[in-house]
């Protein structure tokens, strides 16, 4: 299935059903007066996150939704139905924008949450309603009032507890294949992922959703490679786990770039929980592992984890590494929710 993870759709509330017309015609009643019903309302335009979900493929082939228009009102004072609305269903972590693609209406991040992008038009009054003591047979009615309608962006930004970023060829992709039952491409040549890759993996009796995200290379925020599209991905990470490729020349150029690349994005990331791995130790010597390590601690001002996706080596640790700063992060805001409510209880 082909990954989507943005949409532009054309949405637009149903019409109100126009009031009616009618008098009371019947035997034996000589003024039977106005009884014209009044007309349905429009129906409404809601987006409802759903479980199942991973990508915006549908709307691929769908960018146009028009809900029902209200039925009309009839006589006998008959009041028309409401039209059906239409539900546009998203996956976990889509985001909703106005068409100006900046202005955020609605962020879905939790199964059952329903928002109401636009409303339908309000049925017109039938002549009943107009009826007053000196106005006894009015021959008028309220046509319906016109539904809204508007372009909105779709954006999804994955949910996943890491996330995997590096220079492309880092083995971000061989990584993931090695520790979930994801299968992504893989491949001796650069940007061999074109889209992001989710795997579950099992450590222990724990498990967390780990993100492959395509590799990016100096100026991707101006364009460059495949660009910063997916780095919006890692927005809602607990923690970037930045892989460095060994056989690289230069390991602590290919940490710069990744961490200026992040830092023009979103200067956010930069203050996410970070480990850096030097990846494809199986292809150097200890030498060489030895020096590049102390470049990159040098570089990273941080310990430095060893790892070949390949071998096996290094996986172990490094998994537990991520349930690490998973566990502290978490252990955080509980602390944090706890002052929080004794502040606001404290007499």
């Amino acid at each position: 299935m082909k990954f989507l993870d943005q949409a532009k759709v054309y949405i637009r509330a149903g019409d109100g059903g126009a009031g009616a017309v009618s008098f009371l015609r019947e035997k034996f009643v000589e003024f039977g007066g106005p009884n014209g019903g009044n007309g349905g309302r429009g129906g409404d335009i809601i987006v409802e996150c759903v479980d199942g979900l991973n990508t915006l493929i549908d709307y691929r082939y769908q960018q146009h939704f028009k809900a029902s228009t209200g039925t009309h009102g009839m006589g006998k004072n008959r009041t028309g139905a409401d039209g059906a609305d239409v539900t546009l269903r998203v996956p976990i972590g889509t985001q909703v924008f106005e068409d100006d693609n900046e202005t955020l209406i609605a962020d879905m991040t939790e199964v059952g949450q329903t928002i109401k992008l636009l409303s339908g038009g309000n049925g017109g009054f039938g002549n009943a309603h107009f009826k007053t003591s000196s106005n006894q047979a009015p021959r008028h009615a309220n046509p319906g009032q016109v539904g809204a309608e508007k372009y909105v962006w779709l954006r999804l930004k994955l949910i996943a507890d890491a996330g995997l970023v590096g220079l492309p060829n880092a083995g971000k992709s061989t990584f993931l294949a090695a520790v979930s039952a994801a299968k992504p491409k893989i491949a001796d040549y650069p940007f061999t992922t074109l889209h992001p890759n989710l795997g579950v993996v099992r450590v222990g009796e724990r498990d967390f959703v780990l993100a492959d995200i395509p590799g990016l290379i100096e100026g991707a925020h101006e364009g460059a490679g495949i660009g910063d599209r997916f780095l919006g991905h890692i927005e809602r990470c607990g923690v970037l786990v930045h892989l460095i490729d060994g056989t690289a020349e230069d390991v602590k150029l290919s940490y710069k770039t990744i961490r200026g690349e992040l830092s023009a994005y979103d200067e956010k990331l930069i203050d996410k929980p970070e480990l850096v791995v030097l990846n494809k130790i199986d292809a150097l010597e200890p030498d060489a592992i030895k020096e590049k390590l102390k470049v990159l601690k040098r570089a990273s001002k941080a310990d430095v984890l060893l790892l070949s996706s390949a071998t096996g080596k290094g996986v172990e640790e490094l998994l537990f590494a991520i349930i690490k700063v998973l566990d502290d992060a978490k252990a955080e805001r509980i602390e944090a929710a706890r002052v929080k409510t004794e502040v606001h209880w404290a007499p």
